[in-house]
């Protein structure tokens, strides 16, 4: 039985999986751009034009880079038997929602969804191993 937990938010995320007695780690990184759009500019004349600042560009922009973010993790998640995720903000909520759209056969693996802040990665592999009922089960073998 293959059993993966991830963790993400929108840098990286951070997978282990529980598989024939064994542990694996494996991590995806974003390529997420962070737009920081400055406010619009005037012109040098009294009420004159100002410039506007499209954050519908940089919303679509963003959404698209999302979007294939999750398609690279979802490649690593193939053949698994039971998922849960994790993550702080909304990006298990936006994982969750990517699944359901587009990969609904890995939507109904996951056993658990809930918000958790940062934590290591020896803090993760315990919670996985907890949330799988797996506590002592898997020796240590490789990170």
């Amino acid at each position: 039985m293959k059993q993966v937990g991830i963790w993400l938010d929108k840098k990286e995320a951070l997978g282990v999986v529980l598989e024939d007695g064994g542990e694996s780690v494996f991590n995806v990184e974003s390529d997420l751009e962070f737009f920081n759009p400055k406010g619009g500019s005037r012109s040098k004349a009294n009420w004159g034009p100002q410039d506007v600042v499209q954050d519908s560009k940089y919303m679509e922009r963003e959404k698209n880079q999302l979007k294939r973010y999750f398609e690279n993790i979802t490649l690593e998640l193939q053949d698994v038997d039971e998922l849960a995720i994790f993550g702080p903000a909304e990006a298990p909520e936006k994982f969750m929602a990517e699944l359901e759209d587009n990969y609904p056969e890995l939507a109904q693996k996951v056993t658990v969804s809930e918000k958790t802040d940062s934590i290591t990665k020896n803090q993760f592999k315990a919670l996985v191993k907890q949330t799988f009922g797996m506590d002592d089960r898997y020796p240590e073998k490789s990170i």
